[in-house]
């Protein structure tokens, strides 16, 4: 069975989210923040999971404050930054690192399984994602630069597996 279902993070409201709970599932873990150039990825995030949840679809979003300050607020500024400018939906976890000493062990499992550009591990920006597969497998890992909707694709094979 994969490790990744052995984590256990903490969502936005301090409760424990066991990713023992998304065994079956595809899931795609994005690290998010709110004043950000990219930002407005969370509408295609959002659509996403509004056509492919009831298929098997869970999109977590992790807020990060480690890329220019750009995720200062609190979980219930975060969340409702989140739900009134993007209509989220998706299950947004609790401010957490992804990279260096107090790096979050959901980001510790991921950037080990797999590698970004250049085989470094290190994320380099916000809204990098990764793409789980039905058995907790890392599929995919994108860059900061690419669009929810152009993983459409990576999402349909893998709820079809």
């Amino acid at each position: 069975m994969s490790k990744f279902y052995e984590l256990a993070p903490t969502d936005n409201k301090g409760n424990k989210y066991p990713f023992s709970e998304l065994k079956g599932k595809v899931v795609l873990v994005v690290n998010v923040a709110s004043k950000c150039g990219f930002t407005p990825q969370y509408k295609g995030l959002e659509s996403l999971y509004q056509k492919y949840k009831d298929q098997g679809l869970v999109i977590l979003g992790f807020p990060c404050n480690q890329f220019g300050n750009q995720e200062p607020g609190s979980s219930d500024e975060i969340s409702s930054f989140c739900s009134l400018n993007y209509g989220v939906t998706f299950p947004i976890m609790k401010k957490i690192e992804v990279n260096g000493d107090q790096t979050d062990p959901v980001y510790q499992y991921l950037k080990n399984e797999k590698k970004g550009l250049l085989g470094l591990s290190r994320i380099k920006w916000n809204f990098e994602k990764f793409l789980i597969d039905k058995k907790g497998n890392v599929f995919e890992r994108y860059g900061s630069i690419t669009k929810p909707e152009s993983i459409e694709n990576d999402i349909e094979k893998l709820l079809k597996q």
